[in-house]
């Protein structure tokens, strides 16, 4: 299989990871074993130790100057705030609600790549991420919440500006992943990262009762860091040297599926017909959008 290929698979498991992520991340919040911005830093302390210890073994590049500044704009947008308002707005609104919005994202990368990076957008790629969008919804909407949301205004807001923020990171680091070695990158992305977080989440850390974790709740946390941070942030820089920044961005549409197929296999949730057209819609655009387009 060539690079391209191996992007996509790529893309489709980061997808997997962030769908799964979703229940153990609500799971050990909803609970009260780990505060929202606790677990963040809980998240980016981890995968940047991880990130550094691997990137032993990563080749030595000399960074330009100017590129740490790039480094650094990804991480108030790709790590501080993304995982902040994301985090905190799910205090205030329902999984529901998290879920419709953050389907902008495809739309608002296939924005920022024609403006920010020139790309060609093509007729089929706008209807994929039509119907990708509009399945996403339908998905979500008929799809069930156990939470019940407070200050749901304030909360669609933050996650509002997550979405918008995780877009704006996909374009920033599209202009820098082909300059440099993937572990050069992230354990810089990181590292900037953790500067944001800690001043939010070291009181809220100080506060955890470790004897209060199950067997669970350590799995929980741990697939977050290891799978749905250090492995998720390490594979979408991977599609991204090989993709277009709204391709990787439209991947996005799949977390519904996934959340669906998770839920169901543990017992939360039942398949229906409109449900199951739902996702035909998301996979069906998602095609479009990373069907290559002749020459």
């Amino acid at each position: 299989m060539n690079g391209r290929v191996w992007a996509l698979i790529a893309a489709c498991v980061v997808q997997v990871l962030y769908g799964v992520n979703f229940t153990f991340a609500n799971d050990v919040i909803d609970d009260g074993h780990v505060q929202p911005f606790a677990f963040i830093l809980l998240r980016v302390l981890g995968a940047t130790g991880l990130f550094w210890i691997i990137g032993i073994f990563a080749p030595k590049e000399k960074i330009a100057p100017k590129d740490f500044r790039t480094f650094f704009l990804a991480s108030i947008f790709g790590i501080g705030l993304n995982m902040l308002t994301f985090f905190k707005g799910l205090q205030f609104t329902t999984p529901i609600h998290a879920s419709v919005i953050m389907t902008v994202v495809p739309i608002v990368v296939l924005i920022f790549s024609a403006v920010l990076l020139k790309e060609k957008i093509t007729n089929l790629k706008i209807l994929g991420v039509l119907l990708g969008f509009t399945g996403a919804i339908v998905l979500s909407v008929y799809g069930k919440s156990t939470q019940v949301g407070d200050h749901i205004l304030l909360g669609n807001f933050l996650v509002f500006i997550n979405a918008v923020s995780y877009s704006f990171y996909l374009i920033i680091i599209k202009k820098v992943v082909d300059k440099y070695h993937p572990l050069t990158f992230i354990k810089w992305l990181f590292t900037f990262g953790l500067i944001w977080v800690v001043p939010f989440g070291f009181s809220e850390l100080k506060s955890v009762n470790l004897n209060s974790f199950t067997p669970y709740t350590y799995f929980a946390v741990g697939f977050v860091v290891i799978g749905a941070t250090f492995g998720t942030y390490l594979l979408n820089l991977f599609s991204l040297s090989k993709l277009r920044a709204s391709t990787v961005g439209t991947f996005l549409y799949m977390q519904p599926v996934v959340a669906g197929i998770f839920a169901v296999a543990m017992g939360s949730d039942t398949l229906n017909v409109i449900k199951l057209s739902a996702a035909a819609l998301i996979m069906t655009g998602v095609f479009l959008v990373t069907k290559k387009p002749k020459n």
